[in-house]
């Protein structure tokens, strides 16, 4: 073995249990403070980029913040998974939430998962990208690479495989198209989080 490939392996190690530390603090710490501001300022001071006027409720759980980028008026519902992950070599993983995004409730949005088809059984990321104005319903999954477009509704406890097209409402295991978006034009805003969540 190599003194490179060592000492590559030693920064990995070291790079995950500082990921490690900051997902609990983040989960167990910070995500249970029962003030908007007091986890935002946090989960800043981490890395995550979050706009004007969004916010994320209590009990979420973040994965590498440094990766995660929420526009302005952006609401986030408790108990959430947010997977930013970027750390394999290549890597195009990574989060990029829009303006304007209203998600419920348990949603779990992942970067990262096995190539189950591998001898190694070795990681993937990917980016999710969701673009502004869409909807993800509580309990649903976003499995890594998807691409959510602008004005998208994801039904309530749906897994997303593929991607979704603008206006698109989705829904079901895996989710299938079941309907579209009437309205075209969006100019709405959220307005303000609840209080202690």
């Amino acid at each position: 073995m190599s003194n490179r490939s060592l000492s590559e392996r030693i920064s990995g190690r070291l790079q995950a249990w500082y990921l490690e530390f900051i997902t609990g603090f983040l989960w167990w710490c910070i995500g249970n403070i029962p003030s908007h501001h007091i986890r935002r300022f946090f989960y800043r001071l981490f890395g995550m980029r979050i706009g004007t006027g969004s916010t994320l409720h209590m009990m979420g759980r973040i994965y590498d913040p440094r990766h995660i980028a929420i526009g302005d008026d952006t609401i986030v519902g408790e108990r959430f998974t947010l997977d930013g992950r970027k750390q394999l070599p290549n890597s195009n993983g990574g989060l990029e939430i829009g303006n304007h995004v209203d998600i419920a409730s348990e949603v779990m949005i992942w970067t990262s998962q096995h190539d189950i088809h591998s001898e190694d059984f070795h990681a993937i990321e990917e980016k999710v990208t969701i673009d502004d104005y869409v909807f993800i319903g509580p309990r649903s999954i976003i499995l890594p690479g998807i691409k959510i477009a602008r004005g998208a509704i994801i039904g309530a406890g749906s897994v997303v495989t593929k991607d979704v097209k603008e206006n698109e409402i989705v829904g079901g295991v895996p989710a299938k198209v079941i309907g579209e978006r009437k309205t075209k034009n969006f100019n709405y805003k959220l307005g303000r989080a609840r209080l202690f969540q």
